[in-house]
């Protein structure tokens, strides 16, 4: 599960199947360990099975999360999770294939581990998920601020146009933006 906004991965699971039953047990964990409040959420996802199940329709409507689907037979309607699964697979330590279900789950651990915590995005202003997500994204940005202002004091010359400034956050992160 991607937060839009901070691009940090809150939850994710591997399974040998696909279900409701996961489904409902990965909601509910992932809202648990994040704090999510009632009417704080939007969930998009696709039209499959687990997410349409009525156990899932009724679990987001008990945790008071409204849904969000992807429009019919269009694979990319997620450019967040497209990028997101685009970084994973072509990461350099993606093996071919995975020894075992159990080699599968270490491998995301350890890689949504450095995409949350090291991995730079330019959607974000450089800052890695983890940073935007907690809220520390103006201490970083102001830091990066000074940093630059500084190497504009003493080196003005190669800096031809303007003082340097840092990559801004997006002020707003949509998929299918409010009517």
């Amino acid at each position: 599960m991607l937060d839009l906004y901070s691009r940090c991965v809150v939850g994710w699971m591997v399974a040998t199947r696909e279900s409701a039953d996961l489904a409902e047990h990965f909601l509910s964990k992932t809202c648990r360990k994040q704090g999510i409040a009632p009417q704080q959420l939007v969930i998009h996802s696709d039209r499959g099975s687990p997410m349409t199940a009525k156990s899932v329709v009724l679990l987001l409507s008990d945790l008071g999360v409204s849904n969000s689907f992807s429009r019919p037979h269009v694979s990319n309607d997620n450019p967040y999770s497209e990028a997101q699964f685009k970084t994973l697979k072509y990461h350099p330590t993606f093996p071919n294939r995975f020894g075992s279900i159990a080699d599968a789950r270490a491998f995301c651990k350890e890689f949504f581990y450095w995409y949350n915590q090291e991995h730079h995005h330019s959607g974000i202003g450089l800052l890695t998920p983890a940073v935007v997500h907690a809220g520390q994204a103006k201490q970083w940005l102001n830091h990066r601020q000074q940093v630059l202002s500084a190497a504009y004091q003493q080196y003005p010359e190669r800096f031809v146009n303007r003082p340097p400034q840092p990559p801004q956050l997006p002020q707003q992160v949509w998929i299918n933006p409010p009517c």
